[in-house]
């Protein structure tokens, strides 16, 4: 069980880093202004991922949202040259 839950910290990792990896690129925009808080909130996540009980419905979750985030902010960092590709952080 150890082994699935530090596998699912993996992918949750994952998905926070690629999100904060975005944040100087956010703050060029208008959205970085709106998501100071939440990016906040997304380190103090991976700060204590460690501690966190995870599920396999859990993780497919915030991929889903991961996902969705990107594909959200995608137009805006596209119209400036710098849009994720499809899989990638930047």
């Amino acid at each position: 069980m150890e082994n699935c839950e530090s596998v699912f910290r993996a992918r949750v990792r994952n998905c926070l880093q690629t999100i904060i990896e975005l944040e100087p690129e956010l703050e060029k925009h208008a959205l970085g202004e709106r998501l100071l808080d939440e990016f906040r909130q997304l380190k103090q996540t991976m700060n204590a991922i460690d501690s966190l009980e995870l599920t396999e419905d859990d993780v497919r979750r915030i991929e889903r949202s991961t996902s969705e985030f990107l594909e959200e902010v995608r137009l805006p960092l596209a119209l400036d040259g710098h849009a994720p590709k499809r899989g990638e952080a930047q």
